[in-house]
C-alpha cells in the first residue's frame, strides 16, 4: 500500500500519525540517523488504512510494541520546510495520547533498528523540551496542558 503522501509542484502533502507517550512528567522522543532533531513516534498513514492502523503499524515498527491508544489529542494543520530535505510541507497529524509499560519502553534512553534505520528513543522532561531541537513546536508549551477533546489546531513553521 501507498503511503498518503505525494509531491506537488509547490512542495508536499503529507498524512501522518503520532504518539504523544508520556510517563512521569516526560515525553517519549526519538530520532533516527537522518534527523538531528527529536520527534514524536509515529509516521506515515497508507490509503486504505485508518489512523489508529497507522499508530499501531508505526509503534509496532519502531518500538515491537503496540500500545493502548488512550484517546485523540489533536488534528495539526502544519505548514513548515523539512529541516534534513529542505522540502516544503503540508501536513496534517493526528496525535493520539498513547501509554506503554515500562517493558515496552523503559526508562532512560534506548535504541531500536527499524529495516537499515537506527531510532534512538529518550524521555525529555517536559521542561526540558523548550531547550531542545524537537518537533513539532507547539508541543513544547501543549504538553503542559493536553486537551480533555478532540482539538483542530494550525501552525505555520
Amino acid at each position: 500500500m501507498s503511503d498518503l503522501t505525494f509531491s506537488l509542484s509547490g512542495g508536499c502533502f503529507n498524512c501522518r500519525v503520532a504518539a504523544v507517550i508520556v510517563r512521569d512528567g516526560k515525553i517519549l522522543a526519538m530520532q533516527d540517523d537522518r534527523s538531528p532533531y527529536w520527534y514524536l513516534p509515529g509516521g506515515r498513514v497508507r490509503l486504505g488504512e485508518t489512523a489508529q492502523q497507522a499508530l499501531g503499524r508505526e509503534l509496532e515498527e519502531e518500538l515491537g510494541a503496540a500500545g493502548e491508544l488512550l484517546r485523540p489529542l489533536w488534528l495539526n494543520q502544519g505548514f513548515f520546510t523539512e529541516e534534513v530535505s529542505g522540502k516544503r510541507f503540508h501536513e496534517l497529524c493526528l496525535y493520539f495520547l498513547v501509554r506503554l509499560s515500562a517493558h515496552q519502553a523503559p526508562d532512560g534512553e534506548f535504541v531500536r533498528r527499524e529495516g537499515e534505520r537506527l531510532h534512538r528513543f529518550c524521555w525529555l522532561s517536559f521542561e526540558q523540551l523548550e531547550g531542545e531541537y524537537f518537533y513539532p513546536l507547539f508541543l513544547k508549551k501543549e504538553i503542559f496542558r493536553l486537551p480533555e477533546g478532540f482539538t483542530l489546531r494550525t501552525e505555520y513553521e
